[in-house]
C-alpha cells in the first residue's frame, strides 16, 4: 500500500468540494472510500491524524493519483500539501477471532470492542502507533499504522501472541472470500461503482463530483444490469472465463481463490441482474460448475435511491 498525507487550512472541505467522493466528517475515525473517475474506482482509506488526512492507496494505483489526479482537484485557495509518506510508515492488519485478547495482551485493549471505525493513538517504546477498529476487508480485526522503525518489533509481538504470518497470497484469498474488489480485477473500465456493489461509497447529495451524473442517472433509471457475486466453483478455473447458463454468456469470472481443502474453489464474477441470484448454478469457463452466493463484503452494503439519505462509507497479519 501507498500511504499519502495531505495538510491544509481547510482540509475536509477541501476534500469535500474537490474530490470525487463522499467524505463523512473525519472525528477520530478511519473511513474507507473510493476515488471515482469514469465509473471506476480506486480504493482509499482516510485517517484524521492532528490536522491531517492519510490517505491509503492501492500500490498499483498510488503514484498514478499522486503525479495525475492530484492535481486536478487542488486549488492554490486551498493552500493543500500532499507529501508521500509511504517509505516513513508501516501498516499491519490483524483479523481473526482472537484479535480482541491479542490486543489486551499488547496492552492496547482500550479499543477492543469500539465499533468499526474507531482509531485510538499508541506508544510502543516511546514510538507513536495509531490504531483502527477494521481495516479495508473487515469490519472485524484492527488497522495498525506505525513506524517501520518499530514495525518488526510489533510484528514479533503479534506473532509472539498467536498471531498467524499472513502473506500476499493469503491476503488475496481473504480477499476474495470476504468479496472486496480490487483495481485491475473487479474495479475496472469494464464496470461501474454500482456493479461492483459499492453503495456505502457513494453520496448522493454532497453536491457535484466527477461521475455523480453517471451515478444518478443509473440509480433513476434502474441502469445497472449486473452485480458483482460470489461463486462457489467445482474446479479452479482462470479469472476473465465467461460465465454462461445454457449456454449463453451471463457473465464473467473477476477473481478465483483456491480454499483450504483440495476440493475448494472459489471465485467472484459479474453476472447480468436477472440471470441468476442467490443459490442458481452457472457455468463458468468450458464446464466449471459455479454456485451463485453473497458475500461478507457485498452484504454490508446498503443500495440508495434518489430519494433516500445518502449512505456511510464502508471502510492474520499483513
Amino acid at each position: 500500500m501507498d500511504l499519502v498525507r495531505e495538510t491544509t487550512a481547510h482540509m475536509i472541505s477541501s476534500l469535500d468540494d474537490h474530490i470525487p467522493f463522499f467524505v463523512c466528517a473525519l472525528v477520530e475515525m478511519i473511513v474507507v472510500s473510493f476515488f471515482i473517475t469514469k465509473a471506476q474506482l480506486i480504493l482509499k482509506v482516510y485517517v484524521k491524524d492532528k490536522g491531517a488526512v492519510l490517505y491509503l492507496l492501492h500500490p498499483l494505483l498510488g503514484q498514478l493519483i499522486l503525479h495525475k489526479h492530484g492535481s486536478w482537484y487542488i486549488f492554490l485557495a486551498d493552500k493543500v500539501e500532499i507529501q508521500d509518506i509511504t517509505n516513513q510508515t508501516s501498516l499491519l492488519v490483524l483479523v481473526g477471532p482472537k484479535s480482541n485478547q491479542i490486543m489486551e495482551d499488547l496492552n492496547l485493549g482500550s479499543i477492543a470492542g469500539e465499533p468499526y471505525g474507531t482509531h485510538q493513538h499508541f506508544s510502543v517504546n516511546g514510538m507513536p502507533i495509531t490504531v483502527g477498529v477494521g481495516s479495508v476487508i473487515s469490519e472485524e480485526g484492527f488497522s495498525l499504522l506505525i513506524s517501520p522503525a518499530v514495525a518488526g518489533p510489533v510484528w514479533k509481538a503479534l506473532v509472539s501472541l498467536g498471531a498467524v504470518p499472513m502473506g500476499s497470497r493469503a491476503w488475496e484469498k481473504l480477499r476474495i472470500f470476504q468479496g472486496m474488489p480490487s483495481p485491475q480485477k473487479e474495479l475496472t473500465d469494464e464496470f461501474n461503482v454500482l456493479e461492483a456493489g459499492l453503495w456505502n461509497s457513494i453520496s448522493l447529495n454532497k453536491g457535484c463530483y466527477k461521475g455523480q451524473e453517471t451515478i444518478s442517472r443509473l440509480i433513476t433509471y434502474d441502469g445497472v444490469k449486473q452485480r458483482l457475486w460470489g461463486l462457489q466453483l467445482s474446479d479452479s478455473v482462470e479469472p476473465g472465463s465467461p460465465i454462461t447458463i445454457d449456454g449463453k454468456r451471463v457473465g464473467k469470472l473477476t477473481s478465483y481463490a483456491p480454499g483450504r481443502k483440495e476440493s475448494e474453489h472459489f471465485g467472484l464474477g459479474y453476472i447480468k441482474k436477472k440471470a441468476a441470484s442467490i443459490g442458481d448454478t452457472v457455468i463458468v469457463g468450458e464446464d466449471t460448475t459455479g454456485t451463485v452466493v453473497e458475500v461478507p463484503f457485498l452484504a454490508r452494503q446498503q443500495p440508495l435511491s434518489n430519494s433516500s439519505p445518502s449512505s456511510t462509507p464502508e471502510s492474520s497479519v499483513q
